[in-house]
């Protein structure tokens, strides 16, 4: 019980902390954040006590994925709300990015296994490097597709970065070499998974070694909830520093006009391709988290539906060019997905009044919930939950100079503030 409270209090204690960020003033926000990383571990308290222990661990579960689609809504966001590229590929990325760290990380089949199961190469890599490997492997594809489809407009590039995507589904669902085409590409490591091992990790401390033995194989998901909390906190700071700094004000400048951008003497293409490829690692990083979550994938977990539209809802939903709309919308969309598939079993018995066929067409309400959802934030939200943060700077308050009551401040040389 103790252990799976620290577990889960590190993930809420982050999402408290980043509740608290959008205060104004550097103080208040130093303070809420210190208050909601302190209420998001007393939360973590609470539900380890109140909670059922299978609910709990179902929306562990839940949390896991929900933190992986975050990180590739993220990397949409990079592309889409800061940039404009209209990439509508993103299951191509999520794709690479998952197999890339699956070969990476797991061994080559040796002995009868050989004969069922084939990939290109297997190098038995640590976790943190098959994420690195992704992430590169991510990157380096996505500028040899930028440099072609780069020069296309909005409407055209969106036409090639599909045709990206299905290209790379084929080709893992047919070469059989490179990663076991049809068939599952299995074995492939979780990370931390000796913890909850008998015996635990060899290279723990004895100390934390004893510490550990209470945690059961059950217990994994606490642990792979820790990961991604720390991966998608990474992420979204990494990206918010970037995105206030200069050169996030030039994307900005490029979505909004591209051709008062170029005039302002910015290598436009430059600057889209640098968007591309940093956007296209984050989905990679989401990739390899996915497959390290899954142990087994193949192609079909890299549909257009459940690699690119899902996500693409994700953003839509929370707000385009606010990464802290990405993660809600990410676990919102999420959470009706997840939710929908109950909610199929649940109208299966009506649907079979009505007609006997009917039951059989229940999983697709799903698909229908989805929809629906979009459908209502283009019509009443078309912004999103959050919308845009039109504050180009953290530090523009700390630096903004005090008013002194009935004084305007001096006009600049280059205008009034």
């Amino acid at each position: 019980m103790a252990l799976r409270l620290a577990l889960l209090a590190v993930p809420l204690a982050l999402v408290g902390a980043w509740i608290g960020l959008p205060l104004p003033g550097a103080g208040r926000r130093r303070r809420a954040r210190l208050l909601g990383a302190l209420a998001g571990a007393g939360a973590a308290a609470v539900l380890t006590m109140v909670v059922p222990e299978g609910i709990l661990a179902y929306l562990v579960s839940f949390a896991v994925s929900g933190g992986i689609f975050a990180l590739l809504a993220l990397g949409l966001n990079v592309h889409w709300g800061y940039t404009g590229l209209f990439n509508v590929g993103v299951a191509g990325f999520f794709a690479v990015g998952a197999f890339s760290a699956a070969l990476f990380t797991t061994a080559m089949p040796e002995g009868p296994l050989a004969l069922y199961s084939r990939q290109a190469f297997g190098l038995e890599w640590p976790f943190l490097g098959g994420v690195v490997a992704a992430v590169v492997v991510c990157g380096c594809v996505a500028y040899l597709v930028g440099l072609p489809t780069l020069r296309l407009k909005d409407e055209y590039f969106a036409v090639a970065s599909i045709g990206m995507a299905e290209v790379i589904r084929l080709v893992f669902q047919n070469e059989r070499w490179l990663a076991n085409g049809p068939q599952p590409l299995r074995g492939i490591p979780r990370p931390l998974h000796c913890l909850v091992e008998e015996p635990t990790c060899p290279w723990l401390p004895a100390g934390m070694a004893r510490l550990v033995q209470a945690l059961e194989p059950r217990d994994y998901p606490y642990v792979y909830l820790l990961i991604v909390s720390l991966f998608v906190a990474a992420a979204y700071v990494a990206i918010e520093r970037a995105i206030r700094s200069p050169w996030g004000r030039v994307l900005r400048a490029i979505r909004d006009e591209e051709a008062a951008a170029a005039m302002s003497g910015k290598d436009v293409r430059r600057f889209k391709m640098q968007a591309l490829v940093v956007g296209a690692g984050i989905m990679g990083a989401g990739g390899a988290l996915y497959a390290h979550y899954m142990s087994s994938i193949d192609y079909g977990h890299f549909t257009p539906l459940y690699g690119t539209f899902l996500i693409w809802v994700m953003v839509m939903l929370g707000g385009s060019g606010n990464n802290r709309g990405a993660i809600l919308g990410a676990f919102v969309v999420w959470g009706v997905w997840a939710g929908t598939a109950f909610l199929s079993d649940w109208v299966a018995p009506a649907l079979g009044a009505i007609a006997p066929e009917l039951p059989a067409r229940a999983p697709y309400l799903r698909y229908l919930a989805v929809a629906l959802l979009l459908e209502a934030v283009l019509l009443w939200r078309p912004e999103g939950l959050l919308g845009e943060e039109r504050h180009v700077s953290i530090f523009l308050e700390m630096e903004r100079p005090a008013r002194v009551p009935g004084r305007e401040a001096a006009p600049t040389a280059g205008g009034s503030r």
